[in-house]
């Protein structure tokens, strides 16, 4: 009797060791299969919607990035309108100033070391890019003719990165009392050029700039309030800067 007992004993601990073994085995299965499907559907998928999200999430990010994929989508479903040559002045314009922010951020994290200049220069990327699309959406030429830091067909901005990098390097303080100078200059120009068109793309790409460069100034005020320093506008009104300062991050519209 206790050999019977043994042999039922042995029978059913191996049954349930087989028994786990083809549960593990169906569970590792299950998972390259649901691998394989999400790799699938990624093949599936145009690229720009993958990398991008397009139909999902917001124009704008906390850090001021534009998801350039999206603002794109809304472009296109926006008619195209008779563009005046104020309108080519201000896209070209802004195509050069978003550079400008770029190059002096990339220059001053170079010099300093501060994330936040890595951060808002690729943010700054991004606005140049959905400039672009607009610039290509009407057959302007692209003012950016090279993609050097510190090269700009406009010596205007040639002048101001000059001027900016050059004080922005003197220490921390007075590097972030430049980004949030950027900032507030974008803010301004963006401000102007949206009063001078009818273009609702244009508006579009306008105004979620503007989102994006108002999260940027909140970024290097808060900074700088970290090393016990202030920022004065020089180009928005001081009540504009109190609002901004003391809102909350935008994520721009879907």
């Amino acid at each position: 009797m206790r050999n019977i007992i043994k042999l039922a004993l042995i029978s059913l601990i191996a049954s349930m060791v087989l028994l786990a073994g083809c549960v593990t085995q169906n569970t590792e299965n299950a998972q390259v299969q649901n691998a394989q499907n999400a790799q699938n559907q990624d093949y599936q998928t145009p690229y720009h919607q993958n990398q991008m999200g397009v139909g999902r999430g917001k124009i704008v990010g906390n850090n001021g990035n534009i998801n350039v994929s999206l603002i794109c989508e809304n472009i296109d479903a926006l008619p195209k309108q008779p563009i005046s040559e104020e309108e080519k002045e201000g896209l070209i314009e802004m195509r050069e100033e978003e550079k400008l922010a770029r190059d002096v951020y990339l220059t001053l994290y170079n010099k300093w070391g501060l994330q936040i200049f890595k951060n808002i220069a690729e943010s700054e990327q991004t606005h140049m890019d959905s400039v672009k699309y607009l610039l290509d959406r009407y057959n302007i030429s692209d003012s950016v003719k090279s993609d050097e830091i510190g090269k700009f067909s406009n010596p205007k901005f040639e002048k101001l990165y000059k001027d900016l990098v050059e004080k922005g390097s003197k220490s921390i303080v007075d590097a972030l009392t430049v980004g949030a100078t950027i900032e507030d200059l974008d803010i301004a120009d963006l401000e102007h050029w949206i009063s001078k068109t009818d273009n609702e793309d244009i508006k579009l790409v306008y105004e979620n700039l503007m989102k994006g460069s108002r999260n940027h100034m909140r970024s290097f005020v808060r900074m700088l309030n970290n090393y016990g320093a202030n920022y004065s506008p020089q180009y928005i009104s001081k009540e504009e800067y109190e609002q901004i300062i003391n809102s909350p991050m935008e994520r721009g519209m879907q």
